[in-house]
């Protein structure tokens, strides 16, 4: 029995988003705009990650360097973390307004 492996899934092009939703904003969505950090975010985490397997591997000896993005890294992914826990937390005491 052979398993066929997952193809990747394609992105959506910014012009056929904005056909299905109608929406168009020449300065960007706060939602844009937020999508636009997380992927900043995940930019860094992936290039910790690589630059500690780097570092593991013996290919780069500046460990001052890789500390110094692994901190920057941590203190980002905190602070997004942060702001998501508040904005769910926000989310849910409107929720249990009563009206």
């Amino acid at each position: 029995m052979s398993i066929t492996p997952i193809s990747a899934i394609e992105a959506v092009p910014p012009e056929a988003a904005t056909e299905l939703t109608g929406v168009q904003d020449a300065t960007g969505t706060a939602f844009d705009q937020i999508v636009t950090h997380l992927e900043t975010l995940n930019s860094q985490l992936v290039g910790s990650q690589q630059a500690v397997q780097q570092l593991a591997l013996g290919n780069t000896d500046n460990l001052h360097r890789v500390m110094m993005d692994l901190e920057q890294t941590r203190l980002s992914f905190e602070l997004a973390l942060a702001v998501r826990n508040k904005a769910l937390e926000a989310y849910q005491d409107l929720m249990r307004m009563q009206v």
